[in-house]
């Protein structure tokens, strides 16, 4: 029923009643394809994000491992699925393959844990092997090491000793007046010329 006022129903006053202005969202349409480029990316390269080199290889092993481990999951499934039919179908003569396919299974996997275990023997051995390589390697380094700082110390020492000796003949204020005498009864003449072999070709006589 309508309620009614002033003669009236509520549903006929909603009708006659003025309609307000409708509301419009001002909204930004899209550019067409004919529209310039705007002005403020005229010129503007668009220059694809980087890639990370180590990123992309990680994702790709992933990426990888995540497609085998689905492959064998859809597998799995698929498997379980026959043999679930297969079993419908044949009944106890399935049941006898599939126990039969179960043993088999385990001792599969029985021997992949045997391989398993002598790799991980054969592994370790490898490991400790080069462990050992690379100590020794690391001590021979050392002793070479220690024979070139020794080598290097008999140089110096033999340097030392050659300037020591050389120091005998430096000209000091104990020596300067018998130097000089020297330097005056031996004069030499150290104006001349050489060729491109260093050899003396022209000597000016001293005056």
């Amino acid at each position: 029923m309508f309620q009614v006022i002033g003669g009236r129903s509520v549903q006929a006053v909603r009708l006659l009643a003025p309609r307000s202005a409708v509301l419009v969202e001002a909204v930004r349409g899209r550019k067409s394809r004919n529209d310039p480029v705007a002005k403020s990316k005229e010129g503007r390269i668009k220059v694809p994000p980087p890639v990370d080199p180590v990123e992309m290889v990680v994702l790709k092993e992933r990426y990888s491992e995540y497609e085998l481990i689905m492959r064998a999951l859809r597998l799995e499934f698929k498997e379980e699925v026959l043999r679930k039919k297969y079993e419908e179908e044949m009944g106890s003569q399935a049941e006898e393959r599939a126990r039969r396919e179960k043993e088999e299974h385990r001792a599969l996997m029985d021997w992949n844990d045997q391989e398993n275990l002598q790799m991980l023997k054969a592994r370790i051995l490898r490991i400790q092997k080069e462990e050992e390589e690379a100590e020794s390697k690391t001590v021979e380094a050392a002793i070479q090491r220690e024979e070139e700082l020794q080598e290097f110390i008999r140089q110096k020492e033999k340097e030392i000793l050659q300037l020591q000796e050389e120091a005998k003949n430096f000209i000091t204020l104990e020596n300067l007046d018998q130097r000089i005498e020297e330097a005056l009864d031996n004069p030499k003449n150290y104006n001349f010329a050489i060729d491109k072999e260093g050899s003396v070709v022209k000597r000016t006589v001293l005056q």
